[in-house]
């Protein structure tokens, strides 16, 4: 399920008409902007159909309540996410396209912080359209780390501790859990760094 979008749109500003038809990627762009906002919390179907202009009851034309609501945003952030970080690494391999994974990831957390904490909430995590939303991830970041020679256990491993590294940084940053007076891109840059330190320690001892 693709749900890229077509217009773009203004922060704040209702995309619908009352006599004009809703279709999926219209109801999401619009759900996004108000995660992104206030908050995934303040994502409601009333707030949902205020912002586009009709009556919440025509939301279930596309979804079931709020439930369904949650995982087809959970999966378009998913989407969303997967298209930034496959753009960024096009043309790279090793620690740059590592590095670089890493960068855009923490970004996309900042710029889009509602967004991407849908990505985390599905109401079913174990829903297969979640799954498979969240896997194509999973597959990118095993290919860019595929060039470090790890496998099997060894290269999921690895995807789940730069993951681990990552989510924590976005989200103690988004909590303000970085209260010092230093540059938090340099401290992402060491983080990465001290990973890709591990990774070429794993690579050595996986030769040896």
């Amino acid at each position: 399920m693709n749900y890229q979008a077509v217009i773009k749109v203004s922060k704040g500003e209702s995309t619908l008409s009352p006599r004009t038809g809703l279709d999926m990627p219209t109801i999401l762009r619009n759900a996004a902007e108000i995660a992104d906002l206030e908050g995934i919390e303040a994502v409601t179907l009333a707030s949902l159909a205020k912002k586009l202009n009709i009556r919440p009851p025509s939301l279930y034309n596309h979804f079931n309540g709020l439930p369904g609501l949650r995982k087809h945003l959970a999966i378009y952030a998913l989407e969303r996410l997967f298209e930034k970080l496959s753009y960024a690494a096009i043309g790279r391999s090793g620690d740059e396209a590592v590095k670089q994974l890493g960068i855009t990831y923490v970004e996309f957390a900042r710029t889009h912080p509602g967004l991407y904490e849908a990505s985390l909430l599905a109401p079913d995590s174990a829903d297969q359209e979640v799954q498979q939303a969240g896997q194509k991830i999973v597959d990118l970041a095993t290919r860019v780390l595929s060039v470090y020679g790890l496998k099997d256990d060894a290269a999921l491993h690895a995807v789940r501790g730069l993951r681990s590294i990552l989510h924590g940084f976005a989200s103690l940053e988004q909590r303000g859990g970085f209260g010092l007076p230093l540059s938090l891109d340099k401290s992402l840059h060491l983080l990465i760094e001290a990973f890709l330190a591990g990774i070429h320690v794993m690579k050595q001892y996986g030769e040896d």
